[in-house]
């Protein structure tokens, strides 16, 4: 069964990352360069927030704020929900879930790995469920 570190480790791609005081129309340059919906906040090398596309939408398209000069330390999300790289999908599917999230910073010994999102997390239930199903199908057919 995976868990969250394997994910991190499937997809092998690098946690991209602002800082809280860039404007909000960079960060968004940033994630369309690197076609992603949500990127992480970073400040002296830690974890400070999360910065997505509904943030963006909610706390400054529909608040009348400028892109160019709010930051995106005014408009993240940094009441952060985290887990550990053991954590199973399952585990990750009700916490994302439960709290109305996308991602989820992953980290292991106290060290950030990377983040999932909700659509990593189904496409491995997925293939974890298929994979189920043929040994059931080869075990009835042996």
């Amino acid at each position: 069964m995976y868990n969250a570190g394997d994910i991190i480790k499937h997809n092998a791609r690098e946690a991209l990352s602002v800082a809280p005081d860039v404007p909000v129309l960079e960060a968004l340059r940033f994630m369309a360069t690197h076609n992603i919906g949500a990127v992480l906040v970073i400040e002296h090398d830690q974890l400070v927030g999360i910065f997505s596309e509904r943030d963006y939408a909610r706390k400054v398209v529909l608040q009348n704020r400028s892109s160019a000069t709010t930051r995106v330390r005014d408009v993240m999300v940094s009441q952060l929900i985290t887990v550990e790289a053991s954590a199973t999908l399952a585990d990750c599917m009700q916490l994302m879930t439960d709290h109305n999230i996308r991602h989820l910073p992953v980290f292991e010994a106290q060290s950030l790995m990377g983040v999932i999102s909700v659509r990593d997390v189904v496409r491995h239930l997925i293939e974890e469920q298929r994979h189920l199903i043929m040994q059931l199908e080869a075990y009835i057919h042996s």
